[in-house]
C-alpha cells in the first residue's frame, strides 16, 4: 500500500486493530469487527467514520455563484448563508463526473465536499472552467474528516462539544475550534460530518470513541448508504450515464439557464430515457449480490448488470443496483441475479430498500 495516500487518522486506526484495504487511491479502514456489528450500531446508536478521503473545495468571489450554477446541476440561487445542497457535475454530454455536497457558507463563498477518487478530476475540470471574479482552492490536504452517523449522533455531539450546537438538517458552520460541522449523511440516519484541521483530527476521534460512538469502516458504509438507494459515483454515477438514468433529476434544476449538460438533459426528458437505474431485491434467500454479477429475464437474458450490489444486514436479503431498460424498470417486474452461473430470482422495488426504525 506504498502507493496509496493515507489519512491522518491512520495511527488510530490500527491502534484499534482495523482491517486496512485500497480504496480510491486511499489506504482506509474497511471494519474494525465486522461489517454486520457496526452497520448495526449506525442503525441502532452511533457510528463513527473516516471520510479524510473526501474533497473540499473551497469556491468564493463576487461571481462564485453564477459560476457555481452553470458548473453544477442544482439551483445555487436557492442556497441561504449556512446552508447545503446535494448536486452534479455533468460534463458536456450529460454524463456525471461527480455527485457532491455543496454548501454556502459566506455570502458569496461555498464549501464544497467532493468524491475522494475524484479529487484531482473534479479540480482539474473546475480550473478549466475558471473564470474571472472566482477563486477555488483545494484545501483537502489540511481537513481530517469524521462522519458521526446513527440515531443517538446528536446525543454524542453535546457529549464532545457541551457548549456547541449542531446546525439544521443540511445546515454548516463553523465551530469555536475551527471544524468545520456539516449535517448531512450517507446513512439514512440522523448523523453530520466534521471537518477539522489534520492536527485535531486523532484527539477528536477519540473524544468521540469516548463517548461511545462505535468505529465503522468502508465497508458498513456501503452497505447503510445502499440499504437507502444512494448512488456510489463510480458504480452507480459514471460519464456513461446521466444523472436522469440514475434518478436523481430532482436534484437537476432544468429551469435554469444553462448549465453544463442541459441540453442533454432536455433531449432525454424529451425523448425518453435509454435506461434506469432501478432497485433490485431478491424474493428469497441467496448468495451476496455484488456489482458486475449480470440482471437476466426469468428466461436466462441478459437485461444488465449489477453497479452495487449486497446483502443488507437490515433486511437480511440481497439488494442491488441496476441500469435496465425502461420497460422492466417498473416496480414488481420480476428477474433474477445471476451469482456465478447460479439465478437468484428478485424484483424490480421502491427505492428506499429500507426505512429507519423498520424491521425486516
Amino acid at each position: 500500500m506504498t502507493d496509496l495516500q493515507h489519512s491522518p487518522l491512520e495511527s488510530a486506526h490500527l491502534a484499534l486493530g482495523a482491517k486496512l484495504v485500497p480504496f480510491a487511491g486511499w489506504c482506509m479502514p474497511v471494519q474494525y469487527t465486522s461489517i454486520l456489528d457496526e452497520h448495526h450500531a449506525v442503525r441502532r446508536d452511533a457510528g463513527i467514520f473516516d471520510i479524510s478521503h473526501m474533497g473540499q473545495f473551497i469556491v468564493e468571489g463576487p461571481k462564485a455563484a453564477e459560476w457555481l450554477n452553470k458548473m453544477l446541476t442544482n439551483d445555487i440561487d436557492a442556497l441561504t448563508i449556512g446552508t447545503g445542497q446535494y448536486s452534479l457535475m455533468l460534463n458536456h454530454a450529460g454524463g456525471v463526473i461527480d455527485d457532491l455536497i455543496l454548501y454556502r457558507s459566506g455570502e458569496s463563498s461555498y464549501f464544497l465536499v467532493v468524491n475522494a477518487s475524484m479529487i484531482e478530476q473534479d479540480r482539474t475540470w473546475m480550473e478549466n472552467h475558471l473564470v474571472d471574479g472566482v477563486c477555488l482552492r483545494d484545501e483537502s490536504p489540511s481537513w481530517a474528516g469524521l462522519a458521526i452517523q446513527g440515531p443517538n449522533a446528536s446525543a454524542a455531539f453535546a457529549k464532545v462539544f457541551p457548549s456547541e450546537t449542531l446546525p439544521p438538517r443540511n445546515g454548516i458552520k463553523t465551530l469555536v475550534d475551527g471544524s468545520v460541522l456539516c449535517r448531512t449523511g450517507y446513512t439514512g440516519e440522523d448523523g453530520f460530518e466534521l471537518f477539522t484541521p489534520v492536527s485535531q483530527g486523532i484527539g477528536t476521534w477519540e473524544k468521540f470513541l469516548h463517548a461511545g460512538v462505535k468505529p465503522c469502516g468502508l465497508g458498513a458504509r456501503d452497505t447503510l448508504r445502499l440499504e437507502m438507494g444512494y448512488p456510489l459515483n463510480g458504480n452507480d454515477l459514471s460519464t456513461a450515464k446521466t444523472p436522469l438514468e440514475a434518478g436523481l433529476g430532482m436534484f437537476c434544476a432544468l429551469k435554469k439557464p444553462d448549465f453544463i449538460g442541459r441540453n442533454v438533459l432536455l433531449e432525454q426528458k424529451s425523448s425518453g430515457l435509454p435506461s434506469k437505474l432501478c432497485a433490485l431485491r431478491y424474493l428469497d434467500k441467496g448468495a451476496p449480490p455484488r456489482a458486475h454479477y449480470p440482471v437476466t429475464t426469468l428466461d436466462g437474458t441478459v437485461v444488465g448488470e449489477l453497479a452495487s450490489g449486497a446483502l443488507s444486514p437490515s433486511l437480511m436479503t440481497g439488494i442491488g443496483l441496476a441500469y435496465l431498460p425502461p420497460g422492466l424498470a417498473k416496480p414488481g417486474t420480476e428477474l433474477a441475479i445471476d451469482v456465478r452461473g447460479r439465478k437468484f430470482p428478485a424484483s424490480v422495488c421502491k427505492k428506499p430498500f429500507y426505512k429507519p426504525g423498520q424491521t425486516a
